[in-house]
């Protein structure tokens, strides 16, 4: 009678320790993928900007903006400034290339 319930309770660990081995097979694996960014970025000084970015700085699109810091940026075959803004606490950037245009 010792052994039947020494063996009944040896099962019955078994198929416990089974049933959790199962679900540990269940866990999926996510693989995580990094993009370098392949855009290229030179601080530019804000008076060695070209006369059409700063024109289009003091255009009525920008008053009350003040320029803070500028990049010149190549991003494949597109080339633009990205200018950092600040007005009061508010802060921003634009990009406009080197026509003085707003580029997207």
């Amino acid at each position: 009678m010792k052994k039947l319930i020494l063996s009944a309770a040896f099962l019955a660990f078994a198929g416990f320790s089974a049933v959790q081995a199962s679900e540990v097979k269940d866990f999926k694996t996510t693989a995580i993928v990094a993009v370098q960014d392949s855009a290229v970025k030179t601080p530019v000084k804000l008076e060695e900007l070209p006369e059409p970015v700063t024109t289009a700085l003091k255009s009525d699109a920008y008053k009350g903006w003040t320029a803070t810091e500028a990049w010149s940026v190549k991003e494949g075959t597109k080339e633009y400034y990205l200018i950092n803004v600040k007005k009061e606490a508010e802060t921003g950037s634009v990009k406009i290339d080197k026509d003085g245009k707003p580029v997207q």
